[in-house]
Parts: C-alpha cells; sequence; structure tokens
C-alpha cells in the first residue's frame, strides 16, 4: 500500500524531529512513508477567518498531491480534520468535491492510523518517567480521537501516567484566536499550566503540535522543567532505548 505522510506547517517547519520520529516508527511495521513534496498547507487558517477562496487555493494542491495515495498519515488532528471542511469547500466544483471525499476517507491521525489500521498498540516501548496527556480541542472532540492515544500509553513499559486534571480545557492557541484574543488566550494557557503542574508530571504529552507549542511557550516562560513531547516522538524515544 502507498502511505503518504501529511506533514502539517508547523511539524515541517519547527518540529521536524516529529516526522521523523513518525517514519522512524512505522517502517518498524514495513510501512514506507511516501513524501509528496509539492504539499503545503492545509487552508485551516484562511478557512477559519472566512477567507475560504484562499483555503481552496491551498486545499486544490493537497487534495492533487495525496490522490493516488492509499492512506495518508498526519501527526497533526487539527489539520487531519480540516480535510473533513473540503467537502463544504468544493460543493460546486465536483471533480474536486470528489478528490474531497476520497481523501478524507482514507486520512488519519498518527495514532488512528496505528490502532485502527495497522492493528498495533504495544511497540514494545519504554519510558521510565511521569507523563501526563492534553486532549487538543480538535483530535479529540471532532475527530474523535481520545482511546487511541490512552491505548498507545498503556502499552509503555515504565511509564506512570498521571490524568491532567480538566485535560478537556482548551489551551488557548486556537490558531488566530491567540492572536485576535490574545489577552483571553493568554489567560486560557496560563490557567493550563497550572493544572499541568499540579500533575507533578516530568513530561506532557500531546498529539498537535500548535497546542503544544503554546503550553511550552508558558512553561518556559514561567521556568518550569517540564518536557513537553508529541506521543511519537515519545513512543520512538522508548523503542530506541527499549
Amino acid at each position: 500500500m502507498k502511505v503518504s505522510l501529511f506533514i502539517t506547517c508547523l511539524s515541517d517547519a519547527i518540529y521536524p524531529r516529529v516526522g521523523e520520529a513518525m517514519v522512524r516508527l512505522l517502517a518498524r511495521y514495513g510501512v514506507e512513508l511516501e513524501f509528496p513534496r509539492v504539499q503545503t498547507c492545509c487552508g485551516q487558517p484562511a478557512y477559519n477567518s472566512g477567507y475560504w477562496d484562499e483555503a481552496r487555493k491551498t486545499a486544490r494542491t493537497i487534495l492533487d498531491a495525496f490522490d493516488d495515495s492509499d492512506f495518508v498519515v498526519s501527526p497533526s488532528g487539527s489539520c487531519t480534520y480540516m480535510i473533513h471542511h473540503y467537502p463544504e469547500l468544493f460543493k460546486d466544483e465536483p471533480a474536486y468535491l470528489e478528490k474531497a471525499g476520497r481523501l478524507q476517507e482514507k486520512t488519519y491521525e498518527f495514532t488512528q492510523f496505528l490502532v485502527q489500521v495497522l492493528g498495533v498498540k504495544d511497540l514494545g516501548a519504554k519510558f521510565p518517567h511521569k507523563v501526563t496527556y492534553h486532549p487538543s480541542c480538535h483530535g479529540s472532540r471532532l475527530l474523535g480521537v481520545k482511546d487511541e492515544p490512552m491505548e498507545l500509553l498503556q502499552h509503555v513499559q515504565g511509564l506512570e501516567f498521571v490524568p491532567l486534571p480538566y485535560a478537556q480545557d482548551c489551551c488557548g492557541f486556537g490558531g488566530t484566536f491567540a492572536v485576535k484574543m490574545a489577552d483571553i488566550s493568554g489567560a486560557m494557557v496560563t490557567e493550563k499550566v497550572d493544572h499541568v503542574k499540579e500533575t507533578e508530571a516530568e513530561v506532557l504529552v500531546g498529539l498537535d503540535m500548535a497546542c503544544l507549542m503554546n503550553i511550552a511557550g508558558n512553561l518556559r516562560f514561567r521556568g518550569e522543567p517540564v518536557r513537553v513531547m508529541h506521543l511519537a516522538e515519545l513512543l520512538y524515544e522508548g523503542v530506541k532505548g527499549a
């Protein structure tokens, strides 16, 4: 099967180690990720701001880039869910509407692909640290990714999991929300970090680098030593150390 990596803007430009971890983990199960170099932004910032014409321009590039893939895997629940908006964007363009439907059906967030498609829950990883988990809004509420990360974390040897109080609360990032409503966003992420501190966890893990970037920034600003990782990074580090 042809499996393609939809890397997303933040992972590509700022956190390439997340994509590298995904590639190396999936290679252990015989999945050689293909990377269409023409891929670009999914169009979510423009879409959420009401600039749908601009969103369509980048969305067309994504649709063309992954049209011949059997599966598409992404490290972001937020960007993965954006593809679910494509049928709405292209409802008046039959050719791209058909492509949008196909892409939606074959695109998975990383943990979804591991658990649902490959049937992998135990990677044989060891990670002897105290860990808490932040479920990002788009991934958990809209895409429905809830059980998969928990199942993967439960099988990591030596990992002590501590539930995050009010985990379902938004971290305050929300893309352009953090820019337009900076004061409210700042208050929300401060509250989120307060709850992270309550857990006394050494590591905060999540599935979306946008949210993790926001939380990590507040942690650093406050001088907190909590390490922030994408789940793919944690699993790969655990596999290397096993």
